[in-house]
């Protein structure tokens, strides 16, 4: 992704934006201290707690303030991480050697750090950490293929870590963290690590569990405003995934079409943003959909972002290459959730806001909660009025999310078995998201536990909190310095408007 540049966002439009006033000397001294210690926090996380705890947080800006606070959290629950759980990748997987990490994915990768994964795969072993079938085999064949594809002493230490996955693959668990040592804890620490500390997991499963029976209802109706009734909400999709008429020519004039409609969508989002927010940026008016280079197509590249640099506006470069898995139906929602009023929003004025890089972990779910966030207030807005189509997408997109969020729960905390999820995915969205398809997305939640719950913690958090509040005040509160926590939302004046 391309950075930001300040002085290029902010050239000829500082004058639209609301900041907060300069600090005086005295925050000023403040804030380099603050940043110094947050600087220093990975090379002693326990130092830098105690030192932020007895941080006066009241006298700062609210830049500053909010990474102190975010701070506090994450550093508290990686600490508690570190102690209690000693095993997988910290923050993110029990799992340090995947079918997609370890240093046998590299051909460059030293015998050493090899041979040290090794040792660490032993190691949580000993601690009841293992990979789940399926898994475990997968990634036992990849690391195969990787030592016959070695030679020399990189080819012996593979082979020693290969022996080492045999072993434990043979009654390798199911999947979950739950048959962990204290795994619902871990699974706790994890979802309110990158989400907010007032996130309670169950609350969160019941909440799900009701909106997704209230997308389903809607998608109910709006099947039945198409003359599609009886079957399950999955079939139905199916079906309507199946009907040429939303289906894009395979060839370049289809994949330039698709691109052209996603432009229409955006430039009706685009009129709307004054209705949502105080003047942006210049660039985020410029922002687009554009088509991937046929190299990148070849490649297999996703989708991606790129954000405003100077006089290049921002893009999503979105994926074609399978154009007959995108009816047009779908692309709407991905407009509005990868541009506006979805991530161009927010990501150019965060980057104009600049939060420590701890605040940025710490609250990561923050970025993807906005934007399933945004595919709401289009929603609401009326942007698919008439268009009963466009909203079974919208609807199809959120159901992905809802699914996605309720495999991740139930998997990890309630014995949800990869058919049982399966079964429950087919069941409510028939066809896959096209980024993600079925078998990884499951893959990718066992192996990285409650990543999807908790960007859904953040979207409900925020969905909340904007109920009955005027949408521009609401949003200059949420956005101007950065992203926050769910605590932190709650507790500041984002609640205002």
């Amino acid at each position: 992704m391309i950075a930001l540049s300040r002085r290029s966002l902010l050239a000829g439009t500082a004058a639209t934006l609301v900041f907060p006033a300069r600090a005086s000397g005295m925050h000023e001294a403040d804030q380099q201290a603050l940043r110094a210690i947050l600087d220093r926090a990975s090379a002693d996380p326990a130092a830098a707690l105690a030192a932020l705890s007895r941080w006066d947080a009241t006298d700062l800006p609210a830049g500053p303030r909010l990474d102190l606070l975010a701070a506090r959290s994450g550093l508290a629950i990686d600490i508690e991480l570190a102690r209690r759980f000693p095993f997988g990748r910290p923050g993110r997987s029990p799992y340090r050697i995947t079918p997609g990490s370890g240093a046998w994915l590299h051909a460059d990768g030293s015998e050493q750090a090899i041979t040290l994964e090794t040792q660490a795969l032993r190691a949580d072993a000993a601690l009841g950490v293992r990979l789940p079938r399926g898994l475990a085999e997968r990634t036992a064949t990849a690391v195969e293929a990787a030592q016959r594809a070695a030679a020399g002493p990189r080819a012996a230490t593979l082979g020693e870590q290969l022996a080492v996955l045999r072993r434990l693959a043979v009654d390798a668990p199911a999947p979950g963290v739950a048959a962990l040592p204290d795994g619902h804890r871990y699974y706790v620490l994890l979802l309110r690590r990158t989400s907010g500390d007032d996130v309670d997991a169950e609350a969160l499963r019941h909440r799900l569990i009701r909106e997704h029976a209230a997308v389903c209802a809607k998608a109910d109706r709006l099947f039945a405003q198409i003359g599609q009734r009886g079957g399950s909400i999955g079939a139905r999709y199916q079906s309507l995934w199946q009907d040429s008429r939303w289906r894009y020519p395979d060839d370049a004039a289809g994949r330039d079409r698709a691109v052209a409609d996603m432009n229409r969508v955006l430039a009706t989002a685009d009129k709307h943003l004054p209705l949502w927010f105080d003047p942006l940026p210049a660039q985020v008016h410029t922002v687009r959909a554009a088509r991937m280079s046929a190299a990148e197509e070849a490649a297999g590249k996703q989708g991606y972002r790129s954000l405003p640099e100077g006089a290049r506006p921002g893009r999503y470069v979105v994926d074609l290459r399978e154009i007959g898995r995108r009816p047009a139906w779908t692309l709407p929602a991905v407009v509005h959730h990868e541009l506006l009023p979805g991530h161009m929003v927010q990501m150019p004025l965060e980057t104009l806001a600049a939060p420590h890089p701890l605040r940025l972990d710490y609250a990561q779910s923050f970025v993807e909660g906005w934007a399933i966030y945004a595919e709401g207030l289009a929603a609401a807005a009326g942007l698919y009025r008439g268009d009963p189509h466009g909203a079974l997408g919208y609807c199809h997109w959120r159901l992905f999310r809802l699914c996605r969020a309720l495999a991740d729960l139930n998997i990890h905390l309630h014995g949800w078995s990869i058919d049982e999820a399966l079964a429950f995915w087919r069941e409510n969205m028939g066809e896959p998201a096209y980024f993600a398809p079925f078998d990884s997305d499951l893959d990718r939640i066992v192996l990285e536990p409650a990543t999807r719950a908790a960007e859904a913690a953040s979207w409900l958090a925020i969905e909340d909190l904007a109920r009955g509040r005027a949408p521009r005040p609401f949003h200059r509160a949420l956005l101007q310095h950065g992203r926050m926590r769910t605590d932190m939302l709650r507790g500041s004046n984002a609640r205002a408007g």
